[in-house]
């Protein structure tokens, strides 16, 4: 029971003390893996798994979504914004039908913007070096 404690402990830590582009970072990380737990469910058959994967991609969806600020943001916020609510009806569609096609096209572009993000991250670390 101790190390189960200090498991929980250095998972609580790991969140509390990372910059905010890390968290944003994170929530991309758990998206992707969640939506290829997802695809394996569908693999599998497993339609419990299957749901609850995909629910939690839509959970990190909506919480990317409250995290864009539009107003600093601008056009990029928005475009993301729109990106956001077209994977969640993906990701909503994919499980009601079964669909792995839908996850991987959300899997594509999650990927595709946790890329740009990591980019985002070095630039701004070589600027500050």
């Amino acid at each position: 029971m101790p190390n189960q404690t200090g498991y929980q402990i250095y998972n609580r830590n790991k969140y509390e003390t990372a910059s905010p582009h890390r968290l944003i970072l994170m929530l991309y990380e758990g998206a992707l893996r969640y939506g290829a737990q997802a695809v394996r469910a569908i693999e599998e058959h497993d339609i419990s798994l299957t749901n609850k994967s995909l629910q939690k991609v839509q959970d990190i969806l909506y919480e990317l979504l409250s995290s864009l600020d539009l107003k600093q943001g601008g056009e990029i916020a928005k475009n993301l914004q729109q990106l956001y609510l077209y994977m969640i009806e993906q990701c909503i569609q994919a499980n009601l039908h079964k669909d792995k096609a839908k996850i991987n096209e959300v899997l594509g572009y999650l990927q595709t913007i946790k890329s740009a993000w990591e980019q985002i991250g070095k630039e701004v670390a070589i600027g500050k070096a």
